[in-house]
């Protein structure tokens, strides 16, 4: 163990035995004639006693010195001893929240036996549903987007800075040539466009980057949107000045969690990049001022830049929660092989809340009445290059209504396979106030639920499975009413 772990142990095993015995502080330290600074210093791990003043503590505790000296921790402290056993607490951000280290191990060791029991608990969870580094990682960074709604305003300055010293025009459609130019003029890079065409095993590779030669190669099947994207996250690493980075594109795993949070930077600069906030905005105010939406005014936004509807998708959720202030909204991929009745919802974010539609890790069934599912299923009978749709999505049981947009594309590197993109703007008094087309009653609506298992609509024409979360929790109620009933009645003899 590290070192500072192991005083910290140290130091919560004296508190924990100082306290058994009833001891204040001024009281151990006239017992052991040690200082009740020193001793204050020792308890928070701060410092590590020599071992003439262990074997004071221990004869005046009455506690052998073996003891004192171990590592190991009783049953109320064994989860902490466990967390910093395992590095936890070195993996977790816990700076990225505006928290040291030192005071969470504080809030830990004064937490009652309930918190360490709950602590315990997580970690078993974590072992149990084999949760990996990179998810706990990536749910840190999606913590981090909700905590700033997903706006990052440093990211957004730099963009514009880059595009001054580098004259690129942000009031035009940006193509992978002018980047291209960029990376290969001021960074030294190499781009080679064959090499990963003669290995089949990289065919879920989009792009890898050498660093030793400054080498990207690149897949020679992406569209020049995807090669857009990735130049501008190149051009995001060397800007930034990043060096902690990922060199896959897809990733394959992450070593540490910097990377983790590097890769979304990068991914954020690339965005703002290519779908500059001014344009956005100016597009967005003009499909918000009227009295009726139809699809091809959305479809003419989505069609304003050089990206892909997930990239602008995604910079929607950057762009409405700060210029339009409708920060109750949520962001979903759904994956979708063809002929095959298995969704499965890859990515999400939730902003000011967790929204209804979001994802399960129970195999249960998502509702089929969600747009993001219909257009999966039409693009999969049309072989369409895209495929839109709109509507009014109300969860009867939470009493809320989203406008819900949706898009569908083929998925380019796996065959028969296909992408859904969404984001659903809770319909509330902001909504009202800043959409024009908020009274229109063209947008189709529909009740939904989350998944069949738990959905309450009757006689749904798409349901897959009957609602046996409902029917069961039906039955315990019932069960318990008849208990009380009875109750009532004996105890009335």
């Amino acid at each position: 163990m590290e070192q500072e772990y192991i005083k910290l142990i140290f130091g919560l095993k004296l508190k924990q035995i100082r306290t058994d015995k009833e001891l204040s502080l001024f009281g151990l330290s006239k017992l052991s004639g040690l200082s009740k600074s020193y001793l204050n210093e020792i308890e928070k791990g701060k410092k590590y006693p020599k071992p003439d003043k262990i074997a004071a503590l221990s004869e005046h505790l009455d506690v052998p010195y073996d003891e004192m000296v171990s590592l190991k921790l009783d049953k109320n402290l064994a989860p902490i001893g466990e967390i910093l056993q395992s590095k936890l607490l070195k993996e977790i951000p816990l700076e990225l929240f505006g928290i040291q280290e030192s005071t969470m191990i504080d809030i830990i060791s004064n937490a009652p036996s309930k918190v360490t029991a709950f602590i315990s608990t997580i970690i078993e969870i974590a072992k149990n549903y084999s949760f990996s580094k990179e998810s706990f990682y990536l749910a840190s960074v999606r913590s981090f987007q909700e905590a700033n709604n997903n706006y990052f305003d440093h990211l957004e300055q730099a963009v514009i800075s880059f595009s001054k010293t580098y004259q690129v025009d942000l009031t035009q459609p940006l193509n992978s040539k002018e980047l291209e130019e960029i990376l290969i003029e001021e960074y030294g890079y190499t781009i080679n466009k064959s090499e990963l065409e003669s290995h089949t095993a990289l065919d879920n590779l989009r792009s890898i980057f050498i660093p030793k030669t400054k080498t990207l190669l690149l897949a020679k099947h992406i569209d020049d949107a995807q090669k857009t994207f990735i130049y501008a996250k190149e051009i995001a690493y060397n800007y930034l000045k990043i060096s902690e980075r990922l060199y896959t594109f897809s990733w394959i795993k992450f070593e540490n969690f910097d990377q983790v949070l590097n890769n979304f930077y990068a991914s954020y600069f690339a965005g703002a990049l290519i779908i500059p906030r001014t344009r956005l905005v100016a597009d967005l105010k003009l499909l918000f001022s009227k009295k009726s939406f139809k699809n091809r005014d959305f479809e003419r936004i989505l069609n304003n830049y050089n990206a892909s509807p997930e990239s602008i998708y995604q910079r929607l959720t950057n762009i409405l929660p700060k210029d339009f202030n409708l920060k109750s909204l949520f962001f979903l991929r759904f994956s979708h092989k063809k002929n095959s009745d298995n969704y499965i919802l890859n990515k999400e974010l939730h902003l000011s809340k967790q929204q209804s539609p979001h994802a399960n890790e129970t195999n249960e069934h998502y509702c089929r009445r969600w747009v993001s599912l219909k257009v999966l299923k039409d693009i999969s009978k049309t072989n369409n290059t895209h495929e839109f749709d709109i509507q009014i999505s109300n969860y009867p049981n939470e009493g809320k209504s989203y406008l819900v947009l949706s898009s569908a594309t083929a998925d380019p590197f796996i065959s028969d396979s296909y992408r859904s993109v969404t984001i659903g703007i809770q319909i509330n008094n902001q909504y009202k106030k800043r959409i024009a087309f908020s009274k229109s009653k063209s947008i189709p609506s529909a009740e939904v639920g989350v998944t069949c298992e738990r959905c309450t609509i009757s006689n749904c024409e798409v349901r897959q499975v009957e609602p046996i979360v409902v029917l069961s929790k039906l039955k315990d109620e019932k069960i318990a009413h008849v208990v009380n009933e009875l109750q009532e009645k004996f105890s009335k003899l």
